[in-house]
């Protein structure tokens, strides 16, 4: 199966802080895996520079204006987490613009899924402000760029990152166009994402939070995909499934408290494949968000890349049980998703 995939060494050049978790390293780690990978199905796909226009699918112009006007300057902080350097500008315009030639891949059927391995990372930025190390909302940008651009009526977003993508539930909470799907810790950064975040006016019922505690591994969040996702999504019925690849959740992450895997990361992933090919041709596209444990995010997005080119490095057996917490979380979030839904 053919995978694109985008990197580009302008991702390395959004400079942050001296011992920042979001820095180059994680990619300059992942590329080095790449190139020690083999290219069976694998498609290099170049980024571009998304326009002012193309951002603005999400964000508002005065805030695309601010950070172009960060180009070439000394490091600014847009907000306790969240800084610029002189090319930071150029950086976070060439993530979207991966994510959004992806997207034109994928429904030219040139690709059957892509990842966009890149940074910033997105799904914390809001409509007028950076948070959490993100600028430009990549996967929020590329769920409307479909709409607008491709024709598409039902975007699924499922975000497994450790922290609630509150920016990309933001962008969609009144849309019935975009299901937003979201596992993560929780109370947690940024402190959005409780079960009864469900939308509003016509969009009541396409916000879907996970919100888990402390500790969840493998068979917890397989529990999740398996009892929540699919059965959502096989309501939904998207036309392509977009992911928020967070991999903050590994049991190693130092930001984190989960306890995912390599091989959890591959079979969740084997899920989301599944529910593509069950009603969106396919279409999956994946971009890069959390992740701080630089040998087991690289390790993790192999397993990830591995699993969507179909020669997987993990077997299909069980992961274990899941938790009561779990148990208890999930149904949680199907009592206040019934009113719009009924039982499932």
């Amino acid at each position: 199966m053919s995978v694109g995939i985008v990197r580009d060494e302008i991702f390395l050049e959004h400079i942050t802080d001296d011992y920042h978790p979001e820095n180059p390293g994680r990619l300059k780690s992942i590329y080095s895996m790449l190139n020690n990978m083999d290219n069976q199905g694998i498609v290099y796909v170049p980024p571009r520079m998304a326009t002012h226009e193309e951002i603005a699918l999400i964000h508002e112009h005065s805030y695309i204006d601010s950070i172009a006007a960060t180009m070439g300057k000394a490091q600014r902080r847009l907000d306790p987490d969240t800084v610029t350097s002189p090319m930071s500008y150029e950086a976070s315009r060439m993530a979207v613009g991966g994510a959004l030639n992806l997207a034109d891949k994928l429904m030219d059927a040139e690709i059957e899924s892509g990842f966009a391995l890149v940074r910033p990372p997105g799904h914390h930025a809001e409509h007028n402000r950076a948070m959490g190390f993100c600028i430009f909302n990549n996967i929020a940008i590329a769920a409307r760029y479909l709409e607008k651009r491709h024709g598409l009526k039902r975007v699924i977003i499922v975000d497994f990152d450790l922290h609630h993508g509150n920016g990309t539930q933001h962008s969609f909470y009144k849309d019935p166009g975009v299901l937003y799907f979201s596992a993560h810790q929780y109370p947690y950064y940024p402190g959005t994402g409780y079960y009864d975040e469900v939308g509003d006016g016509e969009g009541k019922g396409y916000t879907v939070n996970v919100p888990l505690s402390h500790g969840m591994d493998d068979a917890d969040y397989i529990y999740v995909f398996n009892n929540v996702l699919i059965p959502m999504a096989d309501l939904y019925k998207p036309e392509a499934v977009l992911v928020s690849a967070g991999f903050d959740t590994h049991y190693n992450d130092p930001l984190g408290g989960m306890g995912v895997t390599e091989a959890g990361y591959a079979t969740m992933t084997r899920i989301l494949l599944d529910i593509a090919k069950k009603h969106s041709n396919g279409k999956t596209l994946f971009a890069l968000e959390g992740g701080y444990d630089v040998t087991g995010l690289t390790n993790s997005v192999k397993a990830v890349i591995m699993e969507m080119r179909g020669t997987p490095m993990y077997s299909k057996d069980t992961h274990g049980n899941p938790s009561d917490g779990v148990v208890q979380a999930v149904d949680k979030v199907k009592k206040a998703l019934n009113p719009y839904w009924g039982e499932f």
